[in-house]
């Protein structure tokens, strides 16, 4: 039998308070530093229970505000081990592929044929995630629509229907992959936003080589969090 650890006894417990109602939606958790002395364990301990919860959707986290518990819980909630979560990296990753395939393309071309109409579009979804670093919402749409309007300064005619064909898959992939970025690495949206300049910039310099390796390395980034959330699921045995 595998052990729990401490953070995964932690979050079961959250976990449990959140089910019977106890902790109502909306409800704002203790901070980390009480919680921490509450449980009698680390505050990285924590943290960590609060971002699994947090990927499994029963709470969200406000940078600056505290924890809250979700508005809205969802109909099932995965085991200590994050199962839907998980199965959740399974379902994406041969999306995650043909994301690779045509967007590393589609940001060479971009880089060769945007004009400065496109150019400030896509700047302005760049602006929308920088200022949505503390909704979660409002920057995946901007994230989704950041992709699309680099597949239409391509000026590509069937580049661009095949990417709007994915929007609804495209949206999907991006909130579960966010969900496993926080999840797996703790990062931060600032480094998704940097990523994204990164692309923004060397479409800006018509570098088409340079958009072709930062986008390359955007989604590569994202495959490797992916590929590590389903390797540790199955040295679980689940």
């Amino acid at each position: 039998i595998k052990p729990l650890k401490g953070s995964e006894l932690v979050m079961e417990q959250l976990k449990a308070k959140i089910s019977s109602g106890e902790y109502a939606p909306g409800t704002k958790l203790a901070s980390v530093v009480d919680l921490a002395a509450s449980f009698q364990v680390g505050r990285s301990t924590i943290r960590e229970a609060l971002s699994a919860l947090k990927a499994i959707g029963l709470v969200e986290i406000r940078q600056g505000g505290g924890t809250y518990v979700s508005a809205e819980l969802p109909a099932e909630t995965a085991g200590s081990d994050g199962s839907s979560l998980f199965a959740s990296a399974q379902s994406i990753r041969e999306l995650l592929e043909v994301r690779k395939v045509l967007e590393t393309g589609c940001a060479s071309l971009a880089a060769r044929n945007r004009t400065e109409d496109d150019l400030r579009s896509i700047g302005e979804e760049l602006a929308l995630m920088e200022a949505s670093l503390h909704d979660e919402s409002k920057g995946e749409e901007a994230d989704v629509r950041f992709h699309l309007k680099l597949a239409a300064a391509t000026h590509n005619s069937l580049l661009i229907p095949m990417m709007e064909s994915l929007s609804e898959r495209l949206h999907d992939s991006m909130r579960e992959s966010r969900k496993l970025w926080f999840y797996g690495e703790r990062a931060e949206a600032r480094r998704l936003l940097r990523e994204h300049s990164d692309i923004y910039e060397a479409i800006a310099e018509r570098d088409e080589r340079r958009a072709f390796e930062a986008m390359r390395t955007h989604l590569q980034k994202v495959e490797n969090v992916l590929r590590q959330a389903i390797s540790e699921f199955d040295r679980s045995g689940a």
